[in-house]
C-alpha cells in the first residue's frame, strides 16, 4: 500500500520543541487553545516513527495522558488544520501521522507485516505532481473542496520467496523506496 501519509521522517533533522512549537503556532492561527491534552498528544505522535492508529496514540500516553475520546477529538482538529494526515491500513483501521512541513510524503505498507515504509522525495514529488493535476481537472470541471488519499496494497518481497521470474521483473522495475 502506498498511502498518502506522511511520516515523521521530515522530522528527524528537528527537535521536539520545535515540532511541538510549529503544531501550536498552526493552533493558534487557527484560534484554537494550547491545552494540556493537545501538547501531550502533539509529543507523543514526534516519539512515533511511523503512522499509528488513534488507539495506539492513546497506550503511547500512558496513565498521565487523557481519555480515548479526547485523542479521538483531538486528532479530528489536528486533521482539520493540517498537523496530521489520516491514511489507511488495508484492513480499514485508520492511522494518523505528524505533517508539519509541506512536503509530499507517500508509504508503502505490506500487507502481510504492516510494516511501513516511506517513498523517496523524489518519487513522492512525481505522485503528488500527478494527484494535484488531477485535483486540477476536477476544479475546472466545477468541483470544489477536492482532496484525495491514494492508496496502494502489496506484498513485500522477500529473498527468501522471490523466484527467478520475479527477481527479474523487480530488477526492471524503478526503485520507489
Amino acid at each position: 500500500m502506498i498511502s498518502s501519509t506522511e511520516t515523521n521522517s521530515a522530522l528527524a533533522k528537528t527537535d521536539a520543541k520545535t515540532a511541538v512549537a510549529t503544531a501550536t503556532a498552526r493552533l493558534k492561527a487557527a484560534h484554537l487553545r494550547i491545552t494540556q491534552p493537545r501538547l501531550t498528544i502533539l509529543a507523543a505522535m514526534f516519539r512515533r516513527s511511523q503512522p499509528e492508529s488513534i488507539e495506539t496514540i492513546h497506550e503511547a500516553l500512558g496513565k498521565n495522558g487523557c481519555d480515548l475520546v479526547t485523542v479521538y477529538r483531538c486528532m479530528a482538529v489536528f486533521e482539520e488544520i493540517g498537523i496530521v494526515r489520516r491514511t489507511y491500513f488495508h484492513n480499514g483501521t485508520a492511522l494518523y501521522s505528524l505533517r508539519l512541513d509541506d512536503a509530499p510524503h507517500y508509504h508503502i505498507v505490506s500487507k502481510a507485516t504492516n510494516s511501513v515504509d516511506e517513498l523517496d522525495p523524489a518519487t513522492a514529488l512525481e505522485l503528488n505532481a500527478a494527484l494535484v493535476a488531477v485535483e486540477d481537472k476536477l476544479r475546472a470541471l466545477g468541483f470544489t473542496n477536492v482532496s484525495h488519499i491514494a492508496e496502494f496494497f502489496g506484498t513485500a518481497p522477500t529473498a527468501s520467496r522471490t523466484s527467478a521470474p520475479e527477481a527479474n521483473r523487480a530488477a526492471a522495475m524503478p526503485e520507489v523506496l
